[in-house]
């Protein structure tokens, strides 16, 4: 199944983060920490033009507003662009 996010959205596959430290200590989840996922498919803007983002791209989100779902028993979300930090290189 092909997901196509409608306007200035994202799909993306969030990436893990780690749940302890090296030394053991486990770390507790925050809605407030930047998290990382891979973008999978993207939307368009109003105007009909790409996102300045492609396939396959890491980038950092924030944000409270997206859409969580499984597909395939994989783990994905929908974000609106502009609650996308940066993209890692």
């Amino acid at each position: 199944m092909i997901i196509k996010p409608i306007g200035e959205r994202v799909l993306l596959k969030p990436l893990r983060q780690e749940e302890k430290t090296k030394s053991g200590i486990y770390l507790p989840e925050s809605k407030e920490q930047k998290k990382q996922g891979i973008v999978i498919e993207i939307g368009e803007t109003k105007e009909g033009k790409g996102i300045d983002l492609k396939k396959g791209d890491v980038v950092l989100y924030g944000g409270y507003s997206s859409e969580e779902f499984d597909l395939d028993k994989e783990k994905y979300i929908i974000v609106e662009f502009k609650d996308i930090i940066a993209r890692l290189e």
